[in-house]
């Protein structure tokens, strides 16, 4: 039997541009970026980020076109994470709380992706790393 890669990331796609979201499989849940190319520099900056279970109908496709619709265009690039099929709701929302909670203070983020702090991340949160032993 193979061995993965990776634990929670079974495949991924990045820097993809709009046109190319109804490619993606209607089944693939997991965490998404939106992104925003800045030719001049030849980055991408991170607009939000996002997840997408099997609770959303669609899963991460379903989210892109959401997104697709609103006006202005934020973002003209996307990248997609999907987990494996064992990941749960919940691992994908710890993940995507995880990432959130890293670009809440980012002043490049854009503000649709502002997030107090992920809480369950503040509940373990833990300065004092004398006491980590």
């Amino acid at each position: 039997m193979p061995v993965s890669e990776l634990r929670l990331i079974k495949r991924c796609a990045e820097f993809l541009g709009q046109r190319q979201v109804r490619k993606v499989p209607a089944d693939a849940r997991g965490i998404y970026t939106l992104l925003k190319y800045r030719p001049k520099l030849k980055t991408y900056d991170v607009v939000y980020v996002g997840m997408a279970g099997r609770s959303t109908n669609g899963g991460i496709v379903r989210r892109l076109k959401k997104h697709a619709k609103q006006k202005p265009r934020l973002w003209t690039h996307f990248s997609i994470f999907e987990v494996w099929d064992n990941i749960r709701e919940e691992e994908i929302r710890e993940l995507e709380g995880i990432l959130r909670h890293i670009y809440r203070w980012d002043t490049r983020a854009h503000n649709i992706n502002q997030q107090r702090s992920f809480k369950r991340l503040t509940a373990v949160r833990n300065d004092n790393l004398e006491l980590w032993k």
